[in-house]
C-alpha cells in the first residue's frame, strides 16, 4: 500500500514534511448561523486541535511553535501549513483569505498548504484563488464528505448534500489544485455495505487523497447525548470489525488515490465509544498484517 508519505515525497523529493495545524479564527456554517447551528452532531473541534494552536495568536505565531515542536526530532524537517479548525475558506472576504494564506506561506520552512473546509464553502472564488497560490506554492483541499448519503448527512445535521461534494472536487481538479474527501465509518443507521458505496462513490471523482476513520462517540457532543437517550441508531465496531472493514477499503481504493488514514485518535478522557487505545502505527501493523494474509 502506498503510503501518504511516498505520496508526499513524489511532490517534495528527498524531503521529510510534517503538517503543522493552524487555528486561524474560522468559524463553520452550520456553528454560526450562516445556514444553522449546534454543529455536525458527532463534532468537537478541540478532539483534534493540538495545544499550540491558539486562536488568539497569529498564524506566524502558531508555525513557528510547531517546527519549535517538529524540529527538535527532525532539524531539516519542512512543514505544510495545516489550516485545520472549523471551516478554513468560509466568513471571510476574499483578500483576508489570501492574507491568512500568504502569511503561512511567508514563513521559513513552509512549502505547501492544506486546507480543511467544507464542500459548501468554495465558490468559484475561493478556487480561484487557491488555483492562484497553487501556482507559488503546492496547494492540498481537504474536504469533509463523511458519507455520499444525503439521508445521513441531513441526520447528522452536516446541511450540504454529495452534489456540493462533486461540484467542489470537479472545481478544484479543473484548476489543478490537489484535493482529498474524508469519510467517516460508522456514521448513524450505516452499515459496512454503506461505507463501501461511500468509498467507491468517493473514488469515482478526482481526488489524489482518501481519509476514512471510526465514528468516535465523544463526550459533550450532540450525537453522544442522543446515543444515551436512544434516539439514534450508532452501533460502534469493535476492533476486529474495523480492521476487515478497513482490508477491504485498501482492496477497492485504486493505486492512483492515496489513503491517508484509517484511524482517528482523539484525547481518550473524550472518548466514551470505541476505546481500542491503539496508535495509529500500532493499527496499521495490525492491517497490514491482515492484507499480506489475504494476498497469500
Amino acid at each position: 500500500m502506498v503510503t501518504y508519505s511516498d505520496y508526499l515525497n513524489g511532490i517534495f523529493p528527498g524531503v521529510k514534511v510534517q503538517k503543522i495545524s493552524v487555528n486561524a479564527g474560522f468559524s463553520c456554517p452550520n456553528r454560526d448561523g450562516t445556514i444553522g447551528t449546534g454543529g455536525c452532531s458527532y463534532c468537537r473541534n478541540d478532539s483534534f486541535s493540538p495545544a499550540y494552536c491558539m486562536q488568539h495568536e497569529s498564524v506566524a505565531m502558531q508555525l513557528e511553535k510547531g517546527k519549535a515542536f517538529f524540529s527538535r526530532k527532525y532539524p531539516e524537517m519542512k512543514y505544510l501549513a495545516y489550516f485545520q479548525s472549523y471551516t478554513n475558506t468560509h466568513g471571510k472576504d476574499i483578500d483576508s483569505l489570501r492574507a491568512l494564506y500568504l502569511e503561512a506561506i511567508g514563513v521559513e520552512d513552509i512549502v505547501g498548504l492544506v486546507i480543511g473546509t467544507r464542500p459548501d464553502t468554495l465558490p468559484d472564488q475561493v478556487l480561484d484563488l487557491l488555483e492562484e497560490l497553487n501556482r507559488k506554492t503546492p496547494v492540498f483541499l481537504e474536504i469533509g464528505a463523511e458519507t455520499s448519503s444525503d439521508a445521513t448527512l441531513q441526520l447528522i445535521n452536516r446541511r450540504h448534500t454529495w452534489q456540493d461534494v462533486e461540484n467542489a472536487v470537479n472545481g478544484a481538479a479543473q484548476r489543478g489544485i490537489r484535493c482529498g474527501l474524508h469519510l467517516i465509518a460508522g456514521l448513524p443507521g450505516e452499515d459496512r455495505e454503506q461505507v463501501l458505496i461511500n468509498v467507491r462513490k468517493a473514488c469515482s471523482l478526482p481526488i489524489d487523497t482518501i481519509k476514512l476513520h471510526q465514528l468516535q462517540i465523544l463526550k459533550d457532543t450532540i450525537l453522544h447525548r442522543q446515543w444515551i437517550a436512544g434516539e439514534i441508531d450508532v452501533k460502534p465496531y469493535t476492533l476486529d470489525e474495523y480492521l476487515d472493514l478497513c482490508a477491504e477499503v485498501a482492496s477497492i481504493v485504486p493505486d492512483n488515490i492515496i489513503i491517508e488514514r484509517f484511524l482517528s485518535q482523539s484525547p481518550s478522557e473524550m472518548v466514551v465509544e470505541p476505546k481500542w487505545g491503539l496508535k495509529n502505527y500500532q493499527f496499521m501493523n495490525l492491517l497490514n498484517q491482515i492484507i499480506s494474509r489475504q494476498k497469500r
